[in-house]
């Protein structure tokens, strides 16, 4: 990191509450040692041995940071990492733990870390023909979609087209659940445990595969027991009463073994596969019968877990850890603990009860939502007269002012509606559904009570909204109106992130002054085999939640609780109040430090009140424009749909395979356009500030940017064209499957890096009413896990590896080479385990 950011993020120390602190000099060669290093990063003469690092000397996380990274670059002074400095905050204290801490030995190479960069022939070949089969694919589809509409339109009457609608939905349905799965036999077999490069042609079935059983539709069947037969189609060994709630596909289903009785939870990844160092991994996954796999967790290639384990809430199995059967373990990377995830007990729930609910569900699908979507779309195209008169029409004149007319009137009609008309039944229908689902009752699955439930976390977790209202005091209202307890809110401006999800929002409380940034999921539900439960989850008052945050019922957690990033919520222990928490396992740090208190005189009295009536009036500007940017991207495509229905009988279903590939297109260039106009096309600076100064609220509105399209370039070399488009200083044969950065024009990524799916580089953060962000740097061939999480001011030296499901912390400095882990992430130094496909390399 350049100084003069390292500067703007770590200004001087308060030097009067050094000077009064008083002094204590080093007695140890360690202790003068460590004491010299702490005054160079803080830049001040000296510091007390027995001076806290936080109270008294003033430093913060990200100065120590800086310091462990100077204290590891001394090759006469012991490791140090930022659990060590929260464990010993004194310098004496540091000294001597770390001189009573058990010898460490060097770390051990891993000779399969060293990148191959591939040709960048190669590299252009891979994405040519990922283009072409994506063309070909539009072209299949257009052409089902032509035929199909042409056989509807010729019925005559209501009962008539409902039929046709039956019968080419349900064909096309089936034609779009069996295609992948026949595509997956064909092109690949039965998948083993491999290794193969990236860009090649293993690769590119590889990808072909992985992107059908993605696009496949059976993904909306997600804890149906449809969804488990769509698995056993794919090759998965899942034996019988196995629930899945996680909506991460298995692109290796026939590497997936899951016993009887298993319950996998929401947002987990168990893959079967992974991307490191420039080539694609596969292995096993094995779970026992009765296994409880926790929210938010990541499953490694080759790990397994006994019959009865379980693996808490954001934790992580590391690829060769296996739990031993009717253990229970949690953590990042996964260690024992006494905690039981499984809190709920079994009901009746059988064979029977789980093929009924799925007979319904096919019921209601090929006679309801089938023929209603294309008889639907039918009768829409003949009642409107903006369609119906424009596929009547025997010429074209597409520059006519009818046309824009039309496009204008339908696109405001169907995208404002959609709005008005969607708030309208998120604040009543699933208030309607909530009065048959009683807290803390437990209920079979798969009957009346199960399906209202889910019904109700699909309609009130619809991202748009939480997208249109977060980061702004009017996430309060939206929240409240959904059922959210919110006791005597004290309103910041930025209460809540733009991404907040639950499974109940009737049993959400958050205390007063609580204030949340993005990525909260709050788990009210547990979950059997057999049997699910809702319960009230409670935020205490006065805390700070940071991102990609699982918290649960019952949590170990009052008031004044700092939560940090990616922390795993205590179920277990006394009621932490007045602390921070940070890890997975969680252990205790500071709640806040002098220095990050620096804007507090701004939250409150005349100036919090000036303040935030300035943000709001900033805030419902973004909302304006950015709701006229999304509709505007829909008028766009509401004309181009127009002028297809024009052309229609000219060019059939070329046409319609040309209005999909040209719609992601523009999708892509229009709001990477956005994105840079809203900052000037200029790259963004390290900065610190408040939550209240003008630069956070124009830095809110890139956040709010729409980048959901971006997932659709995973695993191709047009994901890094968007990415440079967007600022990102990107190298050359990056491999992304579906990393996330949130400052694109602050992150820099080098030659051949290897960015996993789930990944996440966020180069800011906010701590109360504080906000900071920095550069990060990946150099060549450094490779992040699955669900790893990258902090700001941080630097990761060539072919340096992040495992999976860790957070690296801010500021920290990773050497060349090197292997971090865990949550907070250090440095590995036992020997990688060598996965079964390094012995298959293709």
């Amino acid at each position: 990191m350049e100084e003069k950011y390292l500067d703007v993020l770590t200004p001087g120390p308060d030097e009067s509450a050094i000077g009064i602190s008083k002094y204590t000099g080093p007695e140890t060669g360690i202790e003068k040692d460590l004491a010299e290093v702490l005054a160079d990063v803080m830049c001040v003469e000296r510091v007390s041995i027995d001076g806290h690092f936080f109270d008294d000397l003033g430093a913060n996380s990200l100065v120590m940071a800086h310091f462990c990274a100077r204290v590891r670059k001394r090759t006469d002074l012991p490791s140090a990492s930022m659990k060590d400095i929260y464990r010993h905050p004194t310098i004496r204290s540091l000294a001597t733990g770390l001189a009573n801490a058990a010898p460490v030995e060097p770390s051990v190479p891993a000779p399969t870390e060293v990148v191959t960069p591939v040709g960048t022939v190669r590299y252009a070949v891979c994405g040519t023909l990922q283009l072409l089969l994506f063309l070909g694919y539009s072209f299949l589809a257009g052409l089902v979609a032509d035929r199909g509409y042409a056989w509807v339109s010729a019925g005559s009457g209501v009962i008539d087209i409902y039929l046709r609608s039956f019968v080419f939905g349900g064909i096309g349905f089936v034609g779009l659940c069996t295609f992948p799965i026949a595509a997956k036999w064909l092109l690949v077999g039965r998948w083993k445990s491999r290794e193969f490069p990236v860009w090649g042609l293993t690769y590119l079935r590889f990808w072909t595969v992985k992107v059908l059983i993605h696009a496949n539709p059976m993904i909306f069947f997600v804890g149906n027991p449809l969804y488990v037969l769509y698995l056993r189609a794919l090759g998965a060994r899942i034996g019988k009463g196995v629930t899945i709630l996680s909506r991460n596909v298995p692109v290796c289903p026939d590497l997936l073994t899951v016993g009887a009785g298993t319950v996998i939870r929401k947002d987990s990844f168990f893959l079967c596969y992974r991307a490191h160092a420039g080539r694609i991994q596969t292995g096993r996954v094995t779970l026992g019968r009765d296994v409880f796999i926790g929210e938010k967790t990541v499953l490694d290639i080759d790990t397994s877990m006994g019959d009865g384990a379980q693996l808490g809430h954001t934790s992580t199995l590391y690829s060769g850890q296996a739990v031993p059967g009717g253990q229970r373990w949690h953590g990042s990377p996964a260690q024992l603990t006494q905690h039981d995830y499984l809190r709920i007990g079994p009901a009746a729930c059988g064979t029977l009860r789980r093929a009924g609910f799925g007979l319904i569900t096919v019921l209601q699908l090929f006679f309801l939502y089938v023929p209603l979507a294309i008889g639907g779309a039918y009768m829409l195209v003949t009642l409107v007269p903006a369609l119906h008169n424009r596929l009547s029409r025997s010429t074209v004149d597409l520059t006519s002012p009818a046309l824009y007319i039309d496009a204008l009137v339908l696109s405001l009609l169907l995208f404002f509606g959609f709005v008005v008309v969607g708030l309208a039944v998120m604040f009543t229908v699933p208030r309607l559904l909530n009065l048959v689902v009683k807290p803390d009752k437990v209920y079979p699955l798969y009957g009346f009570h199960y399906s209202a439930h889910r019904a109700i976390g699909r309609m009130t977790n619809i991202k748009f909204f939480t997208w249109l209202f977060g980061d702004s005091s009017y996430i309060v209202p939206y929240l409240r109106g959904l059922g959210y307890d919110l006791s005597r809110v004290e309103q910041t401006g930025s209460n809540f992130g733009t991404e907040v999800q639950h499974e109940n929002p009737y049993l959400c409380s958050v205390g007063s002054g609580t204030m949340v940034a993005d990525g909260l999921s709050i788990i009210n539900a547990d979950y059997s085999s057999t049997s699910f439960r809702v319960s009230r989850a409670s935020i205490g008052p006065r805390n700070f939640l940071g991102n990609n945050i699982a918290y649960p019922s019952g949590a170990r957690t009052g008031e004044n609780c700092l939560l940090a990033t990616k922390v795993m919520v205590p179920l277990e222990g006394e009621v932490r109040e007045g602390v921070g928490l940070l890890g997975s396992p969680c252990f205790e740090i500071p709640r806040s430090v002098e220095r990050d208190s620096r804007f507090d005189h701004l939250r409150t009295g005349d100036e919090l009140r000036r303040s935030l009536a300035a943000k709001n009036h900033y805030n419902i500007r973004s909302m304006v424009f950015f709701l006229l940017v999304r509709w505007l991207h829909f008028f766009v495509l509401t004309m181009l749909g127009l002028a297809n229905a024009e052309l229609y009988d000219s060019y059939g279903h070329v046409l319609i395979a040309a209005f999909l590939v040209f719609s992601l297109g523009f999708t892509a260039v229009y709001f990477v356009l956005v994105e840079r106009g809203i900052a000037a096309f200029r790259t963004l600076q390290p900065q610190v500030c408040s939550i209240y100064d003008p630069y956070f609220w124009w830095h809110e509105r890139l956040w709010k940017v729409p980048d959901t399209y971006l997932d659709i370039f995973n695993g191709t070399p047009f994901k890094n064209v968007i990415w440079r488009m967007l600022g990102v200083r990107i190298g050359s044969r990056v491999f992304d499957d579906g990393c996330y950065m949130t400052e694109r024009t602050l992150t820099t990524i080098g030659n051949d890096c290897t960015l996993n799916a789930g990944s996440k580089i966020q180069c800011h953060s906010q701590e109360d009413g504080t906000f900071k962000s920095d550069r990060s740097t990946l150099d060549a061939g450094c490779t992040i896990g699955v669900g790893a999480h990258v902090h700001y001011g941080v630097t990761m030296g060539t072919g340096a590896v992040l495992a999976p499901d860790s957070f690296l912390m801010k500021g920290e400095e990773v050497p060349q080479h090197a292997r971090w882990g865990g949550n907070p992430a250090t440095e590995t130094r036992v020997a990688p385990h060598q996965p079964e496909a390094l012995t298959r390399k293709g």
